[in-house]
């Protein structure tokens, strides 16, 4: 006997697959082209991107399957008005149906209209639980209008939480890279001045941390120029 597949089972399968593909990956910007690339599959959108940011920074366009997606996001980022940037603030999904008869953001209306984008449908990727904090929007749009439904509305909220997930622990994994990194390059610059001035790790270590606030500099870059170097930043005036 014969089992049918449910479009909810093939949905499952194909997410699972996403989870294991997203895990598997090393890189941010990897991570993003293949939520972009499997929003395409998944929902019915003709375009798609992300914008993804720090806390503190400006919002910076990741990933976008073609160039009309960075003429969308643009428009809103460089005027900070629009649906993905009343997503940032509002942490909720914006649906716009149609652009022509859309009256929220007219201007930008137009403007993306005239490009032929019609339906919009932008989802926030919200880090945490009771406080949580937009990391990035995923944008989905179609040429056709009234184009996403209450399906396509719940398979994006699945892939943005998905997409948050991968995005957060890509860039864990990066920090803990880096700071691994400027470890050694410390001990390394310790090792240096402990062998020039036969001094101990822990006068070595006041040395580059002294340079590096005189200096202004980081600490791992202080270390980095020793290493390469052999010399110290200068210091205006006395040295420590």
């Amino acid at each position: 006997m014969s089992v049918i597949s449910s479009p909810a089972d093939n949905s499952a399968a194909r997410f699972a697959h996403l989870a294991v593909e997203l895990h598997n990956l090393t890189g941010i910007e990897e991570t993003v082209d293949v939520v972009v690339g499997f929003a395409l599959q998944a929902l019915n959108c003709s375009y798609a991107g992300l914008t993804v940011w720090a806390s503190g920074s400006r919002p910076e366009i990741a990933a976008v399957t073609a160039p009309v997606v960075a003429e969308v996001f643009e428009l809103q980022l460089g005027t900070e008005t629009g649906p993905l940037v009343t997503t940032m603030h509002d942490r909720e999904t914006v649906l716009i149906r149609d652009t022509e008869s859309d009256h929220r953001w007219p201007e930008w209306a137009a403007k993306v209209s005239a490009l032929g984008v019609r339906s919009v449908l932008d989802v926030p990727l919200l880090f945490g639980a009771r406080h949580a904090t937009t990391t990035g929007v995923l944008g989905l749009y179609s040429p056709e209008p009234d184009a996403f439904g209450p399906d396509d509305e719940a398979v994006a909220h699945i892939l943005a939480r998905h997409a948050t997930v991968a995005i957060a622990t890509t860039r864990h994994e990066a920090n803990l890279a880096q700071a691994v990194d400027a470890r050694k390059l410390v001990g390394q610059a310790m090792g240096i001045l402990m062998e020039r001035f036969d001094i101990d790790g822990d006068r070595a270590f006041a040395v580059l941390r002294r340079y590096s606030q005189d200096t202004n500099t980081k600490l791992r870059d202080v270390a980095q120029q020793l290493i390469d170097t052999r010399r110290l930043p200068r210091v205006n005036g006395p040295k420590p």
